[in-house]
């Protein structure tokens, strides 16, 4: 479908706030995507207080990416029909009283309910705040710049949650690990009044909210299936069965959406090359970072016998690495190269990154082996993000400005939820066949760790094919 140009513009703010406004969407988007990872490290000791068994630990993390995954996209046509400003303000709002929720509970069954309302109401943030940058900044070394920025937040996030995570586990206990939330989403807030740029929406926007329900119940059933491989095996009813009825969740959105008149996800999103690569690229990558966190957590805390703040301290090259790819080559280098010049060696790079991590052993040094990986796999994908949002979110009728966004967010939340779900059940299956301690643990990340590399070529050769848009002077003419 050709995409039509859409002759309402944004309104702007009566000064020119564009940056005050991007520090602004870079601390929600942190917010968002450190959530994801900032709780890893808490689990133990949540356990401890509130006595809930091994097998629910899981959901403490999954609870938040299911529901952001599978209504991201609703969450973007929010956006669309109440204004990018109200949903943006909103979506904080809740953010924040869901975690005072989680961070107060007395149960397991509270927990999990904070924490899937954070991923519902991050579902809402994440689209606006990537729709926000993409009106906002109109000129094209501008735009570069402020999607590095986006990129190296979105890209790091995880990371610093992790370090964070370990900080606040350690010195002020697990809960602070969800109200330190609400700090962030209120400063966040009284700024974000000041400076975003307003605008009414488009009211003629439907929100159907069936087709945002069959995706988020479709993939997080998914993601259960994925999770249950690490104790049944791959091809156990208890896998088989939820994956199948996911399957057949997501397969009932589509059509639904075929057959809407205002769909939820117009299918044409999807049907664009270039748009797809760049989905498929951002999805791979973070399945790429995920599969670094799930080995090298566990390495150095139950291999190396670190503390959590040691172990947090220890990801902060990938953290820096992911800025200086991002902000340092992808924003400079994308208003004048085409982006698969970045995107395909940056897959490689962060591929090259796993790889040298699939030999790690129990004797392996940080500084010879794991600190390399990580500033591989960083400045990698920092290559990937910048220039694959920016495909994403280009070209696209204002209108469905929204949608696009959530839709890159939805496959980034995929790539991590059954990424995680996925390679830790290769990793659980590795270990038990290798046989017990350290070594058979450190064998079954490598497993897990080499898969998530050999993803990563794979998606490098889906961009060289798809992502075809010209370098940005060639879109200009």
């Amino acid at each position: 479908m050709n995409l039509k140009t859409h002759s309402q513009t944004p309104a702007q703010p009566a000064t020119d706030n564009r940056w005050a406004a991007l520090v602004v969407i870079a601390i929600a988007q942190l917010m968002v995507a450190l959530d994801a990872t900032v709780v890893n490290i808490a689990p133990p000791t949540a356990q401890q207080a509130l006595g809930f068994s091994d097998g629910d630990r899981a959901w403490v993390v999954t609870a938040y990416t299911s529901a952001v995954a599978g209504l991201l996209i609703l969450g973007g046509r929010i956006a669309d029909r109440v204004g990018r400003r109200r949903a943006f303000l909103v979506g904080l709002v809740g953010f924040a009283a869901s975690s005072a929720l989680a961070g107060a509970a007395p149960s397991l069954g509270v927990l999990l309910t904070g924490r899937a309302l954070q991923g519902v109401f991050a579902a809402v943030l994440a689209p606006t705040a990537l729709s926000l940058i993409a009106v906002t900044f109109t000129d094209g070394k501008e735009r570069a710049k402020a999607f590095g920025v986006y990129g190296a937040v979105a890209s790091s996030g995880a990371a610093v949650g992790l370090l964070l995570g370990g900080v606040l586990a350690e010195y002020a206990g697990w809960r602070w690990c969800l109200y330190v939330n609400v700090a962030i989403a209120l400063v966040a807030f009284v700024i974000g009044r000041r400076v975003l740029p307003h605008g009414d929406g488009y009211a003629e926007t439907r929100i159907d909210v069936v087709s945002g329900l069959l995706a988020s119940a479709g993939l997080a059933a998914i993601v259960y299936g994925c999770a249950q491989a690490a104790t049944g095996g791959w091809v156990s009813g208890d896998v088989l069965l939820p994956a199948a009825v996911g399957l057949v969740g997501v397969g009932l959105f589509l059509v639904r959406q075929q057959r809407s008149a205002q769909p939820l996800l117009p299918l044409w999103v999807l049907a664009d090359g270039p748009r797809i690569g760049a989905y498929l690229s951002v999805a791979t990558a973070v399945v790429g970072s995920f599969g670094m966190f799930l080995m090298l957590t566990y390495h150095f805390q139950a291999v190396l016998g670190w503390s959590p703040v040691r172990s947090g301290v220890a990801f902060l090259p990938l953290s820096v690495a992911v800025a200086a790819g991002s902000f340092g080559l992808g924003a400079r280098l994308m208003p004048k190269v085409a982006p698969r010049i970045l995107m395909v060696p940056g897959l490689l790079i962060a591929a090259t990154g796993l790889f040298l991590l699939a030999g790690l052993t129990q004797d392996s040094g940080y500084l010879t082996r794991i600190m390399p990986a990580e500033i591989l796999l960083g400045v990698g994908m920092g290559c990937v993000f910048t220039p694959a949002i920016g495909v994403a979110t280009s070209g696209i009728d204002m209108r469905f400005a929204g949608v696009a966004a959530a839709t890159a967010n939805t496959f980034m939340q995929v790539g991590g939820s059954i990424g995680t779900a996925a390679l830790n059940s290769v990793a659980v299956s590795a270990t038990a066949a290798a046989g017990v301690g350290a070594a058979a643990l450190v064998h079954g990340f490598a497993v897990a760790t080499t898969c998530a590399a050999a993803l990563l070529v794979a998606a490098a050769v889906v961009a060289a094919v798809l992502v075809r848009t010209p370098r940005p002077e060639q879109n200009q003419h």
